[in-house]
């Protein structure tokens, strides 16, 4: 790997576009590079997990909202919605506007954690939309996933957006864009452009998940990763894009990050480097914000220690800066602890995730979040008790460099009116790479069959799965 130092330059100082991020990224995206095993089997995985989130969520006002608006724009050899006939086809940026917000709706799928946020699952619907109608093979699929997620999960290595009150979709446009042009088999040029204009035009701020969190949040990764194909169309017509867009004196960096005296510390594989970052990255296991994930876990773990919920006085969760600060107390939001929140609300509030699985010793994608369940005095009792801290020890973890010590958990204190605690912690979600069972092909498998259980036929189900683990000699508009 090679660490990129990205800064902004004035105007009258001329950068080569050979030492600009966007052309360094357009490098490693057009560079043919052998592709890692592993890595291929992880993308198959993930285009399952996104086939089950999304298929589970085909019914959700914002999924039919999307669907509705995709169905408009039908071509006759273009991409295939989910939830419709493969016999119709649509333009693949509203394909992938529409399939990207099923496969967000539920956040249910993957995620990577560092400098930043991201979702890089997000990254599949606007690549496979653009596979179908262009007729790609598998492999150049698999291709343009594993530079996708590659560029995805280094931005955000790299470059923090929070810290701004900026998205992190942000990071994702490029990253698509990226993808694309190694999927087309773009040259570095058309993808260097590609990179930028994605990036231009991707930017928006992180009011999505403040607040009152609306349906905003699915759509708005589906919304970069249609820009991000409107702006790989343009390029390829001859097309450029603002320059230099990280670089430039009215850049994204200028004016909306750090500023002017800003140094952001990009890696990314040579030229040629066979790309991995992908499996760096994990899916959930519960539907839920990711850094709720061990704590889920905890909580279930915790139920069989605490004799009588009905003792519990107060619980203390210490956790990292961004847990606290994005799902718990400090996040100064108080839609967190209103039982009258959205859904959306409820799935970034730790508080409210901790009470009911603690109460539970379960978590569900629908049973969880109804409106019923989120009213049980005694769920509100709990919920109510629960304050976060910023530990300085699990905000270090969560900014390891090391995979292997990266880590998103907390310690939890529960006091008994009778004064006891009860002390447990947790470094990382059971079904992390790193977990004490970390998800295989077979859980993916699993996940899927749960979640398309009574919508897909078995029959469907066994084509689809057959499919796409032979994707490598697949042609890509027969998975949907």
């Amino acid at each position: 790997m090679i660490v990129h130092k990205v800064k902004v330059y004035p105007s009258k100082i001329h950068l080569p576009k050979k030492n600009q991020l966007a052309w360094k990224i357009a490098e490693i995206a057009s560079d043919n590079a052998k592709l890692d095993k592993n890595a291929i089997e992880m993308a198959i995985n993930r285009i399952i997990d996104n086939a089950s989130v999304a298929i589970a969520s085909l019914n959700r006002r914002p999924v039919i909202s999307s669907r509705e608006m995709a169905l408009k724009h039908l071509r006759k050899n273009g991409a295939l919605l989910f939830g419709v006939s493969k016999k119709l086809k649509f333009d693949c940026e509203w394909v992938a506007w529409s399939n990207g917000t099923a496969v967000r709706e539920l956040d249910f799928h993957d995620t990577f954690l560092a400098a930043d946020y991201s979702h890089p699952g997000d990254n599949i619907p606007p690549l496979l939309s653009v596979a179908q109608q262009n007729k790609k093979s598998g492999l150049d699929l698999l291709k343009g996933i594993i530079t996708a997620y590659e560029v995805q999960v280094n931005l955000v290595k790299g470059i923090c957006l929070h810290k701004h009150k900026v998205d992190h979709i942000a990071h994702l446009g490029p990253s698509v864009a990226a993808g694309l042009g190694t999927m087309l088999r773009l040259n570095t040029e058309t993808i260097y452009q590609a990179v930028q204009q994605a990036l231009h035009t991707t930017v928006s701020t992180r009011q999505s998940r403040k607040g009152e969190i609306s349906s905003w949040k699915a759509y708005a990764p589906a919304h970069a990763g249609k820009l991000a194909i409107e702006a790989v169309d343009r390029v390829m017509r001859g097309e450029g894009a603002p320059s230099p867009i990280y670089e430039g004196e009215d850049s994204v960096i200028a004016r909306i990050l750090d500023g002017k005296k800003a140094l952001y510390k990009v890696p990314l594989p040579k030229k040629g480097q066979t790309k991995k970052a992908i499996l760096e990255t994990y899916t959930k296991e519960y539907s839920a914000e990711y850094q709720s994930q061990a704590l889920i876990d905890l909580a279930k773990k915790l139920k069989k220690k605490v004799q009588n919920l009905n003792q519990i006085k107060k619980i203390d969760i210490y956790t990292s800066h961004h847990t606290h600060y994005v799902i718990g107390t400090g996040a100064n939001d108080p839609q967190k602890m209103d039982p009258n929140a959205s859904r959306e609300t409820l799935d970034h509030s730790i508080m409210y995730i901790f009470a009911v699985a603690l109460e539970d010793g379960s978590w569900h994608h629908v049973k969880s979040y109804t409106k019923a369940r989120a009213k049980r005095k005694s769920t509100i009792k709990i919920w109510r008790s629960i304050k976060t801290h910023e530990d300085k020890k699990w905000t270090k973890k969560y900014h390891d460099p090391n995979p292997r010590k990266k880590a998103f958990g907390a310690k939890v204190v529960i006091t008994l009116k009778n004064g006891k605690k009860i002390i447990e912690e947790q470094d990382r979600a059971d079904a992390h790479p790193y977990g004490s069972r970390p998800f295989k092909r077979q859980n993916y498998i699993n996940k899927f069959l749960t979640l398309t259980e009574n919508i897909l036929d078995k029959k469907e189900s066994d084509r689809f799965l057959k499919t796409v683990q032979n994707l490598k000699k697949t042609k890509t508009w027969t998975i949907r």
